[in-house]
């Protein structure tokens, strides 16, 4: 990891090196998913099917691409009874969660006849997109699926690439299971993002679709967005520790690897204001990279995008991470609820050297799809919200609308809009034409 000395211009560096690993700079990549999204919309299953046998080196058919009940159950048995025991105890903990964020439609009136509100709808058909190939993560199972079962969102569906023997991880399917899937498709990469916005034979067209997955993923959701929503276009993975003298290099160190050993893009960054610590944390990591399996990833995640940032004060240190506005941000220091308060931009915080990031990866409760690269200024973690709609409800009475009709007419004719002043004024035309002099 590089220390650098917090100046605006490091800080401004450090940005633009960050800004390196967005999706908006994998542009070689765009023209390939193109044609796969073309082929996808044009042939449907034929292509599915195709670029399953090309990428995944298996053959689906119509009859096999879904998953079966049968599927489901084999896995059942081959998961690890306290691995599902752990997949109930986070299941429940997240939906607890995430039903606190539910939204409930409204409505006010008057006494001279107005309604107004706001009607809470849930999306009718939302697809989560699960990676496969060498990573598992039943944990981003359930933090798509979940938020969309409690807005009540009431078709699911979930598509992951296969594994070479035609199936789909266990622990995948029986995450999805308990989390509320309604159908599982086994089908991957852009041509599966392909599937679910444009519909396919046996694959039904949504209308959201969420969940991470790789820059072809990441680049078909930026393609397919207007034929449908998508939660986001999702960055490598990112943790900064604001911390002071008094957090534990041991801890802070740990907490570090455990976003760069996801890959070689993904960012760690420590931002102190203890040279002491600056230090100790160095020698920490040397020692934890030699007992780590991902060492290779780790450092050339550290090489690249790691950093150890000395500020001259808390103040400081604060200020440069809100710039950053890193997707995992953990706070380690005297008062830490207090600088929390002035912490702006961060996907998801952590307060305390026993509220490390792992825990929110698998187990509080909030969700752990954030936004990345700096998106945090102005994007949210998913949430129910993402998977509501909002319709306003306009009610007037007739002596309603007669009281203010004149103010409206006079509104759109000041803007040339004579059809809109038209469409009040011919309600009330007769009495408007006695009233006049």
């Amino acid at each position: 990891m590089r220390t650098v000395r917090l100046t605006k211009e490091s800080t401004k560096d450090i940005l633009e090196n960050l800004l390196k690993r967005s999706p908006n700079n994998y542009g070689k990549f765009e023209a390939a998913v193109a044609d796969i999204l073309a082929n996808v919309k044009e042939k449907g299953d034929e292509a599915l099917f195709s670029y399953t046998k090309e990428f995944d080196k298996v053959e689906v058919t119509a009859d096999t691409i879904r998953v079966t009940e049968a599927e489901i159950q084999e896995a059942y048995e081959a998961v690890d009874a306290s691995l599902l025991e752990v997949i109930r105890k986070a299941l429940v903990n997240i939906r607890s969660y995430h039903e606190k964020q539910r939204q409930n439609s409204w409505f006010t009136s008057t006494e001279n006849g107005t309604m107004l509100g706001q009607k809470v709808t849930p999306l009718n058909r939302v697809g989560v997109y699960v990676p496969g190939g060498k990573a598992v993560y039943p944990s981003s199972v359930l933090m798509n699926i979940v938020p969309a079962k409690v807005a009540g969102v009431p078709h699911i569906v979930m598509t992951t690439p296969p594994g070479k023997d035609g199936k789909v991880n266990p622990s995948t399917l029986v995450a999805a299971k308990e989390a509320g899937a309604d159908e599982i498709y086994k089908v991957g990469g852009a041509q599966a993002i392909g599937a679910l916005a444009y519909g396919t034979a046996s694959i039904p067209k949504v209308d959201k679709i969420v969940g991470p997955g790789n820059i072809f993923v990441a680049l078909a959701k930026k393609a397919v967005y207007g034929h449908v929503s998508i939660d986001s276009i999702a960055g490598p993975s990112e943790i900064l520790v604001l911390a002071d003298e008094t957090a534990n290099p041991h801890y802070v160190a740990a907490d570090l690897l455990s976003q760069a050993e996801h890959d070689e893009m993904a960012s760690a960054i420590l931002i102190t204001t203890s040279t002491e610590l600056a230090q100790n944390v160095e020698k920490e990591i040397d020692g934890y990279l030699k007992v780590l399996s991902r060492r290779e990833i780790i450092e050339k995640s550290l090489e690249n995008f790691g950093y150890i940032l000395i500020a001259e004060d808390m103040d400081e240190a604060i200020d440069a991470a809100n710039e950053i506005a890193s997707e995992h941000m953990e706070i380690v220091t005297k008062n830490a609820f207090e600088v929390m308060m002035k912490v702006r931009n961060a996907g998801a915080i952590f307060i305390g050297e026993y509220s490390s990031e792992p825990l929110g990866d698998y187990f509080a409760g909030p969700n752990h799809v954030l936004p990345t690269n700096g998106t945090a200024k102005f994007f949210s973690a998913l949430s129910v919200d993402d998977f509501i709609k909002k319709s306003s409800i306009v009610y007037y009475s007739r002596s309603a609308l007669k009281e203010i009709h004149k103010d409206i007419i006079q509104f759109a004719i000041s803007e040339q809009l004579t059809a809109h002043a038209n469409s009040i004024a011919v309600r009330f035309e007769d009495e408007d034409k006695k009233e006049e002099p």
